[in-house]
């Protein structure tokens, strides 16, 4: 799967602790493969954030995410507590 990154995504990113961003590039990387979907806890978002999807990184972090032109190409857009979900 190709990945691009928001500009918000990686800003979020580089203001995680650095374990946790490794912990994170680990789950993206795993993301990659769409056979651990389901490792990952890919789940499609409702309400304000229909249409866009997330992955957990942790008990407490996730990404969201949403497909672009094809399944095979994602656009991540956030990371962080449920507060990305905001």
């Amino acid at each position: 799967m190709q990945i691009a990154y928001a500009l918000n995504f990686l800003r979020m990113f580089k203001s995680l602790p650095p374990e946790l961003q490794n912990e994170a590039y680990e789950k993206i990387e795993l993301f990659r493969d769409p056979a651990n979907q389901a490792r990952l806890k890919v789940h499609k978002l409702r309400g304000r954030l229909s249409g866009r999807y997330s992955f957990s990184v942790n008990y407490s972090v996730r990404i969201v995410f949403r497909y672009m032109n094809s399944p095979k190409e994602a656009l991540l857009l956030a990371i962080g507590s449920h507060d990305v979900y905001r």
